[in-house]
């Protein structure tokens, strides 16, 4: 019989449980991460349904940086604002109602 597969045997099995170990670790980060994404993801959300000034500043932002890019990179075509995607103009407050004849 060959004496030399016993001791081989528990150093395997501490080889596989720290490969193990830190897949394990790797997974939680993951995990953890994924859970950041989802809390800012709901945040955003809360924040955006709180008030439509975000969404408009956001689309506005975004626009901005369209056109600074294409100025910077010297793309004339994207430079002018696409129809769709212009910000809508702000609905202004409601006013105060006021009975109407009829």
């Amino acid at each position: 019989m060959d004496s030399s597969s016993p001791p081989e045997r528990p150093r395997d099995d501490a080889v596989d449980m720290l490969e193990l170990n830190k897949y394990l670790e790797r997974m939680i980060e993951d995990a953890e991460n994924i859970s950041v994404q989802l809390t800012w993801m709901a945040y955003d959300l809360v924040a955006l349904r709180t008030g439509p000034e975000p969404g408009l500043l956001m689309r506005k932002l975004a626009e901005a940086h369209r056109t600074c890019r294409a100025a910077v990179c010297g793309d004339r075509d994207q430079e002018q604002p696409e129809p769709d995607d212009v910000p809508e103009p702000a609905a202004p407050p409601p006013a105060a109602t006021t009975p109407t004849r009829m």
